[in-house]
C-alpha cells in the first residue's frame, strides 16, 4: 500500500495537508480530526465531540505493540478514482467521478485495556476510511471487513462503551456564546449496532458504508439509501487496498500476523442493562422514574404514586387502554381452508382500580367468531399485567413493565385441536396505550354460528423466574347450542412469558416465586352484526393459598365505588378511603383532571410548551429546540429527520412507509398488502383468503393480488360471468349503432372505436370533423391533442393502474346508505352514523372506508358525486373515494407536509385544505391537476378551513399557542381579515350554518363552544366545559364535534345550549375530522357553477361574482387570468 505507516504510541496522530483542500489529523484512536482534537479524556466514548471529526470507528485504541498499523495517503490515480466512483454511485447514481481521494487504513488495532506486547491474538479491528471529493462535493466512504471486526467497545473511565462512527462539526460560535455544531451518528450506544456495520449497507455493498458530507465539509450529510444487498457476499474485496505488508525504508519490517477467525456472533435484541451509570441513561427511565447507580451499573424505579418497572410507568389507578395488530391463519373444525388474519385491530380497556378488563377484536369472518368465544384468556393477559393486587403480591406490569413476550399453546379435548398465541408487547406509545403484535397459528374445534359460550371462574398459578414466568391450567367451558342443548368441553393451557429485568438491583430479586391470578366475572360472545369478538374479565392476584381473609375489604374484591380514575386505599377491617390518582382532583368518589399546563405555567422550562393530557402532561420542545439527555432540558440543536435522511430502520419503500414525526422520531408502518412491525413487512397472500369468484384464477404478487377469470368466462375476476359484460366502450358504441343490425349514424355523429378488449382505442377521430385527439381510459378527451387527421397525434397508451388490494365492493366496509349521515374519521378508517331528524342511529354506525395504517386528519364530502374527500399525515396526501364502494384515488400526493383540514366547493368543483407545516392555504380542482395557493403568510398553525361557495367566502381557524385567531377571506384569498383574535386558546374546529348565517367554533383551550355572525359580529357562548373537541360540523338545531379525550361524537343542541348525546365508535381511539354527507346538495348558485364561470383554468367565487386565476404549476398553455368582478 503505498502511503505512510503511523506506528506510533497510543493516540498518536500526524498533521496532513491534501490536494482536497481541507487539513486532516489523522489519529491512531479510529478518527480523522479537521482541527486539533481536545484532550483524549474530553472525547472518548463521546459523539459529538467539540472538534470536527470524522468518526470511522472511534473508541479508546491501541497501535503501539508492533501489530497495529494505521496507513494513510492521498491518490488520484485511475484505478482508485474509479473504485471509489463505483462505491459512490451505488448510493447516489449519476454523480461525477472524483477528482481525489485521501485512504486512511487502521490495521489490527486493538483495545487499548487488551495492550499486551508480547501478544498478537488480541481481538483485533481492521477497517478503512476513504475521503473522496468531486467538483461539487465530498463523499465518506466506510469500509468494514466482516471477519476483520472483532471487538464493539473500549473501556474510558472505568465503563465499557461503543465505538462510535459519525460526523461532527464541532463546537460553533453564534455571536457572544459557544453551542455544539450539527452532527450524525451513524452507530448508537448499543453494541449491536457497530457489530451491524460489517453485515449491513447503505450503498448496495455488504460493509460498505457511502455519505455525501458537504462541500465544505458537514454543511450537510446524506447518506446512502440502497440497504438491499446483492448475491455476492465476498467480504474480503471490500477494502480498496486490502493492507498487505511492505516494507519502508523509514519505518523498518511490519510484522505479521495470521488471518482472524472469530466466534460466530449472537445478538441480542432485547433491551438490556450495561454497566453504565445515571449520568448518561437518565433519559432511559420513566418520566416518572428515579434513575439510581448500583455497583454493577443502574436502574430505574418508578415514584411514589406510579407503578411499572421503571423504564415505563403509569399512574396508580389510571384506567389502561391497549391497542394492537392481529395476524395469523387458523383452522376451523375439519375444514381444509384456513382463515387469515391480516392486521385486525385489537383493543382492551382495563379499569385498573377494579382489576376488569376488557377486550374487543375485530372484523372476525362468521365461519371463525363463534369458535373463538372459549379463548377469553387470548386477550386475558393484559388482565394479569393490570390486575387487582392483593397486599403483598404485585401484578404484571408491576414487575415487568409493558414490554414482553408472550407465547401460549392450547390443546383442545378430546380431538388435540392445537392454537399456538404469539404475542409481541412493544411498551407504552405516546398515547399511554399498551401496544401489542399477536399472532395466531393452528387449529380450533368448530362452535355453530349462533351458539354461546359461557366460562366459569377460574384461577391460574404464575412461576416466576429472573426473565422468565410461566403457567398452566385445565380449563372447562359451557357452550349452548341454538336448541337449547348444552355440552361442556375442555381445553390445556400452557403459557410462558419472556421479559429483560434489571439485574444491577438485589430487591429486584426478591420477587416471589409464585403467585395466583384468579379471574371471574369472565363474558364472551361474538358479535356477528359487527364482526366482532368481546372477552370481559375481572382479574386479581395475590397468594396460591387464597388469602380469603383480606377479601372482606372492598378493595380487593373491586367492590369499592370509587372513580375509575382513583386509588382503593384499604383503612382497618373493611374500612376504605377513595383517593384521586395523580394528575386528577376530586373526592375520590367523583376525579377531574388537573389541568398541570394552566396551574403552572413554567413547569416545562424554557424553550418548551406543555400539553395537557388526562391525568399528567407532556413537555415538547419549541422548534429548533431538542431535549438534552436528561430528558427534561429543551436546549438548541437541530432534529434529525431520518425519514428524509435515510437513516431510518423502516423496511425498504415499496413495503413500508417511513413516517416522520417531529424532533428525530419516526415511525415505521407497512404498506397496504404488507404486514409486520413497519421495519420487517411480510407480504400477505390474499389469494389465501378466497378473495376471487369461484370461476376465477387468484394471482398473489408483492404488496397486492389480481383476480382473473378463467377461460370461457368474462368480469373483472371478483365476478366472473359466462356471459361477457360490454365495457364502457362497447356499450357507447352499441348504444349508437346498435348491437346487432348496425343502423345508420346521423350526420356529424361521433362513434367511439374500441380495441379487441372493449377498451378505448387510446387515439379517436371523427372523420367529419377531420380531426383525431388522445383519450384516458374513460374515453375522456385528454386537453391539447386534439389535431387534423392529416397529422394524427401519437398517443400513447394509458398506464394501466396497479390492482386494488382486493375487489369492489370491499367486505370489509358498507357502502352509505340513503339519507343524511355523519361522515368522522378514526385513524385508519372512515365511518359513517346515519341521522334520523337530528338524531344519531348509533346501532347503524359502520365503516365505509378502511385505511390501513393511515392517520386521516380531515374529511369532506361532495354531494353532487357523492365522494368523500380526507388529508392523510402519514404520506402526506389528499385522497377520494365514491362512497358506494370505490377505491381510494389519490388527487394530491406532492408539496404537501401535513394537510389538515378540508372542504368542497360542490358549485366550483375545487378542493381547499390547510397545511400546518407549510403554514398555508391552497386549493385544486377536484382531480387534483390545477393547483394554486391561495394564502401563505402570517400563518403559524392553520387546521380548520370550510367555505360559503353561495356567498364566496372561506373561514379558517389558526390555533397558534402565542396568537390564535380565526380568519376569513373571498375564496380567491383576496379580502382577508381577522374575525376572531381574544378569548381563544386551541381553536380546532369550525362550522357554517348557512339557514342561520352562523359561524361556530370549538377551542380545546378555552374549553368552549362559541358561535357568531360573521357579517355583524355578534358572539355567544353556546357551551362550556367540554373536554378536547376537535373536529365540528353542524345540521340544524344540532352542532356535532369529535372530542379526543372522550374518543367520542358529541351533539349539543345549540338553542338549549346543552349536551343531548354522545356516540362511542367500537374503536376507541382518537376521533379526528367530521362532516355532513347529505342527500341533496345545498341550494344555491354561484358564478363558478356555469361552464366554470368563462375561465381557462380556475374559478374562484367571491362575494362580488368571481376571479379567474391560472394555477401555480401551470406550463404556459393559453391561461388566463380575467380581472376580478
Amino acid at each position: 500500500l503505498p502511503g505512510y505507516n503511523l506506528n506510533t504510541s497510543p493516540s498518536q496522530r500526524v498533521f496532513l495537508v491534501t490536494d482536497v483542500g481541507s487539513a486532516f489529523q489523522i489519529n491512531t484512536n479510529g478518527f480523522v480530526a479537521m482541527a486539533e482534537p481536545s484532550a483524549e479524556s474530553t472525547y472518548l466514548g463521546k459523539m459529538p465531540v467539540e472538534f470536527g471529526m470524522i468518526a470511522a470507528l472511534h473508541g479508546d485504541l491501541d497501535t503501539s505493540d508492533g501489530v497495529g498499523k494505521v496507513y494513510y495517503r492521498q491518490d488520484a490515480s485511475p484505478a482508485i478514482l474509479q473504485q471509489a466512483a463505483n462505491h459512490i454511485n451505488r448510493a447516489f447514481p449519476e454523480e461525477d467521478e472524483p477528482e481525489h481521494t485521501v485512504v486512511v487504513t487502521w490495521v489490527g488495532v486493538t483495545s487499548s485495556q487488551n495492550h499486551d506486547n508480547s501478544r498478537v491474538d488480541s481481538l483485533r479491528n481492521s477497517f478503512q476510511l476513504v475521503i473522496a471529493s468531486t467538483v461539487t462535493a465530498s463523499y465518506a466512504i466506510l469500509l468494514y471487513p466482516r471477519e476483520q471486526l472483532q471487538f464493539a467497545s473500549t473501556v474510558s473511565g472505568g465503563r465499557s462503551l461503543a465505538l462510535h462512527v459519525g460526523f461532527s462539526k464541532g463546537l460553533s460560535t453564534y455571536r457572544l456564546f459557544t453551542r455544539q455544531g450539527p452532527y450524525y451518528r451513524i452507530t448508537t450506544e448499543d453494541e449491536s449496532s457497530v457489530r451491524e456495520l460489517a453485515e449491513g449497507t447503505n450503498s448496495g455493498k455488504q460493509g460498505v458504508w457511502v455519505f455525501q458530507i458537504g462541500n465544505p465539509f458537514f454543511t450537510s450529510v446524506v447518506p446512502g439509501t440502497v440497504k438491499n444487498l446483492p448475491m455476492d457476499t465476498d467480504h474480503r474485496s471490500r477494502v480498496l487496498d486490502q493492507a498487505t505488508p511492505e516494507r519502508y525504508p523509514e519505518e523498518g519490517q511490519q510484522v505479521n500476523y495470521p488471518p482472524y477467525e472469530p466466534d460466530e456472533e449472537v445478538y441480542d435484541e432485547v433491551f438490556t442493562y450495561n454497566s453504565e451509570t445515571c449520568a448518561n441513561n437518565r433519559n432511559r427511565c420513566s418520566t416518572f422514574a428515579d434513575c439510581r447507580d448500583y455497583t454493577s451499573g443502574y436502574c430505574c424505579h418508578c415514584r411514589p404514586g406510579y407503578y411499572g418497572n421503571g423504564i415505563q410507568c403509569l399512574s396508580e389507578g389510571k384506567p389502561q387502554r391497549m391497542n394492537g395488530k392481529v395476524n395469523g391463519r387458523v383452522y376451523v373444525g375439519n375444514s381444509p381452508t384456513p382463515v387469515d388474519f391480516n392486521n385486525n385491530d385489537l383493543h382492551s380497556y382495563v379499569v385498573a382500580n377494579d382489576g376488569r378488563a376488557y377486550v374487543a377484536i375485530s372484523t372476525i369472518p362468521d365461519n371463525l367468531g363463534p369458535s373463538l368465544q372459549p379463548l377469553s384468556a387470548m386477550g386475558g393477559v393484559i388482565g394479569w399485567a393490570f390486575a387487582l393486587e392483593q397486599p403483598g403480591y404485585k401484578n404484571g406490569f408491576s414487575l415487568i413493565g409493558g414490554e414482553f413476550t408472550r407465547k401460549a399453546e392450547v390443546t383442545f379435548l378430546p380431538g388435540q385441536e392445537k392454537l399456538t398465541i404469539n404475542q409481541v408487547f412493544s411498551g407504552i406509545d405516546e398515547h399511554d396505550h399498551l401496544v401489542v403484535s399477536t399472532t395466531l397459528d393452528g387449529r380450533v374445534p368448530e362452535i355453530p354460528r349462533g351458539a354461546t359460550v359461557q366460562i366459569e371462574s377460574y384461577s391460574e398459578i404464575y412461576h416466576y423466574n429472573s426473565n422468565l414466568i410461566t403457567s398452566s391450567s385445565t380449563r372447562d367451558y359451557i357452550v349452548s347450542l341454538a336448541d337449547g342443548s348444552t355440552v361442556t368441553k375442555t381445553y390445556q393451557w400452557r403459557q410462558s412469558i419472556s421479559f429483560q429485568s434489571c439485574p444491577h438491583e438485589e430487591a429486584s430479586r426478591a420477587i416471589l416465586p409464585t403467585q395466583m391470578l384468579s379471574v371471574d366475572q369472565v363474558f364472551v360472545m361474538y358479535d356477528s352484526d359487527n364482526q366482532l369478538i368481546r372477552y370481559a374479565m375481572s382479574n386479581k392476584i395475590g397468594d396460591v393459598n387464597g388469602g380469603q381473609q383480606e377479601e372482606e375489604n372492598a378493595c380487593f374484591t373491586g367492590r369499592h365505588g370509587c372513580d375509575t380514575n382513583a386509588l382503593c386505599r384499604p383503612q382497618q377491617g373493611a374500612h376504605f378511603t377513595c383517593e384521586c390518582h395523580a394528575g386528577f382532583t376530586g373526592d375520590g368518589r367523583n376525579c377531574y383532571d388537573i389541568d398541570e399546563c394552566r396551574e403552572s405555567p413554567h413547569v416545562c422550562g424554557h424553550h418548551s410548551v406543555c400539553n395537557n393530557q388526562p391525568g399528567s402532561f407532556r413537555c415538547e420542545c419549541d422548534t429548533g429546540y431538542q431535549f438534552a439527555s436528561d430528558g427534561q432540558t429543551c436546549t438548541v440543536g437541530r432534529p434529525v429527520d431520518h425519514c428524509a435522511a435515510g437513516s431510518h430502520d423502516c423496511d425498504l419503500p415499496h413495503r413500508a412507509h417511513c413516517s416522520y414525526s417531529g424532533g428525530s422520531s419516526y415511525t415505521c408502518t407497512c404498506l397496504t398488502g404488507f404486514q409486520g412491525d413497519g421495519r420487517v413487512c411480510q407480504d400477505v397472500d390474499e389469494c389465501q383468503s378466497n378473495r376471487c369468484h369461484q370461476e376465477a384464477v387468484c394471482s398473489n404478487t408483492e404488496g397486492s393480488f389480481t383476480c382473473r377469470c378463467r377461460p370461457g368466462y368474462y368480469g373483472d375476476g371478483s365476478y366472473c360471468s359466462s356471459e361477457r359484460t360490454k365495457t364502457q366502450c362497447e356499450t357507447h358504441r352499441d348504444r349508437l349503432l346498435g348491437p346487432q343490425r348496425p343502423r345508420p349514424v346521423p350526420v356529424g355523429q361521433y362513434v367511439p372505436t374500441c380495441d379487441s378488449q372493449g377498451a378505448y382505442e387510446a387515439t379517436q377521430c371523427h372523420g367529419s370533423i377531420g380531426q383525431c385527439w388522445c383519450v384516458d381510459r374513460s374515453g375522456q378527451e385528454i386537453p391539447g391533442t386534439r389535431a387534423e387527421i392529416s397529422n394524427r397525434p401519437l398517443c400513447i397508451e394509458q398506464e394501466v393502474v396497479r390492482p386494488p388490494v382486493g375487489p369492489t365492493p370491499r367486505p370489509d366496509v358498507h357502502p352509505l346508505p340513503p339519507g343524511t349521515n355523519l361522515l368522522f374519521a378514526q385513524s385508519g378508517r372512515i365511518e359513517f352514523v346515519p341521522l334520523e331528524s337530528y338524531d344519531m342511529k348509533k346501532t347503524k354506525a359502520k365503516t365505509v372506508l378502511h385505511l390501513p395504517e393511515k392517520v386521516i386528519i380531515g374529511v369532506a364530502y361532495d354531494c353532487v358525486e357523492k365522494m368523500v374527500y380526507w388529508t392523510d399525515i402519514t404520506s402526506p396526501s389528499i385522497s377520494k373515494a365514491n362512497l358506494q364502494g370505490g377505491e381510494p384515488v389519490p388527487v394530491i400526493t406532492s408539496d404537501l407536509e401535513s394537510p389538515e383540514g378540508i372542504a368542497v366547493d360542490h358549485l366550483g368543483r375545487t378542493v381547499f385544505w390547510t397545511d400546518s407545516m407549510k403554514d398555508r392555504i391552497e386549493m385544486a380542482t377536484l382531480d387534483g391537476a390545477q393547483r394554486r395557493v391561495l394564502v401563505d403568510t402570517d400563518l403559524v398553525n392553520p387546521r380548520a378551513i370550510i367555505v360559503d361557495p353561495v356567498r364566496g367566502v372561506m373561514y379558517w381557524a389558526d390555533w397558534n399557542r402565542e396568537a390564535p385567531k380565526i380568519e376569513t377571506a373571498a375564496m380567491d384569498g383576496t379580502n382577508r381579515k381577522v374575525l376572531v383574535q381574544n378569548g381563544l386558546g386551541l381553536p380546532n374546529g369550525l362550522t357554517y350554518d348557512s339557514q342561520s348565517s352562523l359561524l361556530c367554533w370549538a377551542d380545546a383551550g378555552s374549553h368552549m363552544i362559541e358561535c357568531m355572525d360573521p357579517v355583524q359580529g355578534t358572539r355567544r357562548k353556546v357551551k362550556e366545559g367540554i373536554q378536547y373537541p376537535f373536529g365540528m360540523t353542524s345540521y340544524g338545531k344540532n352542532i356535532y364535534y369529535t372530542d379526543w379525550l372522550r374518543d367520542a361524537v358529541v351533539v349539543v343542541d345549540r338553542h338549549a345550549a346543552k349536551e343531548t348525546d354522545e356516540f362511542l365508535p367500537q374503536k376507541r381511539t382518537r376521533v379526528y375530522g367530521i362532516t355532513m354527507a347529505h342527500t341533496q346538495c345545498p341550494s344555491g348558485q354561484n358564478y363558478c357553477s356555469v361552464n366554470n364561470g368563462g375561465c381557462t383554468h380556475l374559478c374562484l367565487a367571491t362575494p362580488s361574482g368571481r376571479t379567474c386565476l391560472c394555477p401555480n404549476n401551470a406550463v404556459g398553455v393559453g391561461c388566463v387570468e380575467g380581472d376580478r368582478y
